[in-house]
This record gives C-alpha cells, sequence and structure tokens, in this order.
C-alpha cells in the first residue's frame, strides 16, 4: 500500500484530503441520507466466516474466469466516470493499472477520456458500460464506435432512468472544469455538463439525455446492433434477475450504483443469494457495492458471486498517486485475499463455496 495507507479505508482519507470539495463529494456521496451507501459496507460485516482448518493451503491460486477472459484475481475495476477529476490521467491510469494487475476495466460512458485512447493504452481486456440515450441513433453510434475501439463486452447500466438525487452534488452545484468534458461525446453538443443554479448539472443533463423509457423489450434491440457479450447492471432482484437471463444476457452485476440511485435500497451483499438461486448458472454473476477488504471478496465468492467490482477505491488510489496508486489498490486487495484464502483453507476460488459464510 501506499505510505500513510496501510488499508482501504486509510487510502480513502488520503484521497479525501487532495480532492477539492467538488470532486470529493461527487465521489464519495451518495442519495440523499445515504442509508444504502452506508449499508453495503455494513452487510459484509455481519456475515461471518466459518473457516475450515488442516487443509494444504502452501499454494493458493486466486484466478479465474469472466466471460471468457482468464483473470489473475476476482476483482474488476467498476465504470466511474470522470476520473480526472482524480488525476490528470484519469481513466487512462486506471486500464493501465488494472492490466497490469491482470483483470478487466470498465470504461463508463460518461469518461474524460476517449474511448479509443483508453483501449490503446490498455494492458488488458476493457468493457464499456453504456447508457441508453433517448437519440437511438446516437446510442448505435456509440455502441459501433465501442466495438471498432476493441471493447470486449457491454455492460447496460439498468436502474438509473433518471440520476439519484445526491445532495452533495446538489450543494456543491456540480459541473465539470473548464477544459474537461465528456469525451465519448465529443462533437454532438452532449459533451458538458449544464450551469445548474441550486442544482447538480450532472442530474440535469441526464433528465436530458437518459431514456427512462428502457425496458426488457429494447435487449432485442440492442444485440441487434452489437457482436459483444452483454451484461446488465443494477439488479436487486430475483425476478428481475430471472427474466435478464431468460432474455440471454451474457452476465448480471448485482448492484445498486453504490448507493448513489434509489436510498433505500437493499445491500448488494444481502440479496445476492437469491438472485445466483434463481439464475441457476444460466449466466455469470457479478457483484458490487461496499467491498473493502479482501474478506469482502471471499465472502461474495462464497455467495455465489463469480468476481466483484470495485469503483470508489480505485478513485481513491488514482487520486493519491495516479496509476500506481491504483496498482497499489488492487495488491493491496490481492495480498488480502491471498490471506483470507489460506486462513479459510481455500487454495483456490473454487473452493469458496457457500457453506464457508453465516449471518
Amino acid at each position: 500500500m501506499l505510505p500513510g495507507a496501510v488499508n482501504l479505508h486509510e487510502l480513502e482519507e488520503l484521497a479525501r484530503e487532495r480532492l477539492s470539495p467538488m470532486a470529493w463529494g461527487y465521489f464519495a456521496s451518495g442519495a440523499d441520507d445515504e442509508v444504502t451507501l452506508r449499508r453495503n459496507a455494513e452487510a459484509y460485516r455481519r456475515i461471518e466466516l466459518h473457516y475450515r482448518v488442516m487443509v494444504d493451503v502452501a499454494a493458493r491460486d486466486q484466478s479465474t474466469r469472466v466471460l471468457g477472459s482468464q483473470l489473475a484475481m476476482p476483482v474488476l475495476a467498476a465504470p466511474t466516470a470522470f476520473q480526472r477529476l482524480a488525476h490528470p490521467d484519469g481513466e487512462l491510469a486506471t486500464a493501465r493499472a488494472v492490466g497490469r494487475a491482470g483483470t478487466i476495466s470498465i470504461l463508463s460512458a460518461l469518461s474524460t477520456v476517449r474511448v479509443e485512447e483508453v483501449v490503446a493504452a490498455a494492458t488488458g481486456p476493457v468493457w464499456f458500460q453504456l447508457y441508453v440515450f433517448r437519440d437511438r441513433g446516437e446510442t448505435e453510434a456509440l455502441v459501433r464506435r465501442v466495438e471498432e475501439a476493441g471493447c470486449t463486452a457491454l455492460m447496460v447500466t439498468a436502474d438509473a432512468p433518471l440520476l439519484g438525487r445526491r445532495e452533495q452534488d446538489v450543494r456543491n452545484q456540480f459541473a465539470l472544469p473548464d477544459g474537461m468534458r465528456i469525451e465519448n461525446l465529443a462533437g454532438t453538443g452532449r459533451d458538458q455538463l449544464p450551469a445548474a443554479a441550486l442544482e447538480s448539472g450532472l442530474a440535469v443533463y441526464f433528465a436530458s439525455i437518459i431514456d427512462p423509457s428502457l425496458s426488457w423489450r429494447d435487449l432485442d434491440w440492442l444485440r441487434s446492433i452489437t457482436r459483444l457479450p452483454i451484461l446488465i447492471k443494477g439488479i436487486v432482484r430475483p425476478d428481475d434477475a430471472r427474466r435478464a437471463a431468460d432474455a440471454g444476457v451474457a452476465g448480471i452485476v448485482v448492484s445498486n450504483h453504490g448507493g448513489r440511485q434509489l436510498d433505500g435500497a437493499p445491500a448488494t451483499i444481502d440479496v445476492l443469494p437469491a438472485i445466483c438461486d434463481a439464475v441457476a448458472g444460466d449466466c455469470e454473476i457479478l457483484v458490487d457495492g461496499g467491498i473493502r477488504r479482501g474478506t469482502d471478496v471471499v465472502k461474495a465468492l462464497a455467495l455465489g458471486a463469480r468476481a466483484v467490482l470495485i469503483g470508489r477505491p480505485i478513485l481513491w488510489g488514482l487520486a493519491v498517486a495516479g496509476e500506481a496508486g491504483v496498482e497499489a489498490v488492487l495488491e493491496t486487495l490481492r495480498r488480502e485475499i491471498d490471506l483470507a484464502m489460506a486462513l479459510c483453507g481455500c487454495p483456490t476460488v473454487d473452493e469458496i463455496t457457500r457453506d464457508l459464510v453465516r449471518r
């Protein structure tokens, strides 16, 4: 880990010191009273690890496969917008560090570096997170551009027909600094957030551009315009998960948007087992929200996830030390996962099974 931080919690405090109040408020805050934001992390603390003993753990292997990609660890970098607010290299630094760690970087549609530049700089696979716009022609053009750039999967965010009310962004009247824009929409007239008196500029932007009519029937349309595997992000209900699997998606991300959309939504780790049971292996399941320790990763895998996504910790590393900071975050999690697997009696991820955890 970086000087001054031996874990991700301490790194968060270092990041807060380095970020502007507006950037910190945007990255760290949740919706409304931030109940779900807190609930995501608290839920992991309620889960016990009933470890096994007298197991040969002299050699450990935390590698796994996600959508056919061999990964060195069961952790992916979640899509987070506006990364140049944290560091001038932004998404470029993240993609380079994540690839060197042997895993997948997921680029936000609202990135501050163009998808072509990110994929060119990346040292590993890059997926693309997609919002479906009101202008379907613009959405289709972006999807085709993402394919041509070399992204290997498309992750559709399903839980944001409108933006959750993030009160810190309202107080700060969140906007991008001069010289920074939404690069994937450059030239469309939609690459800047509006100045919004007494409101978050991002919330106003979302209401104007994102299609709130998106529904299950649109999955057929999405499949018709791309060869890429499609994942759906933002599911917290078993029936929605089953419907996504029946619709032929390649994967599901159990997610409540990091507590940034509907406040009062359940913690993702609490709903993960029922979703895994409902899907019954028909598509791959990932989970995000509140993961800060290697033991959290082990708990998520035990409850059925193929791998986890982390968002804010990547931003904290980026803010503190750029590319080296992102690398330090992933290396810290790698060490913690390795130790947790050894102490749980699980030399491989396949041996991290549901009987290992109890609430």
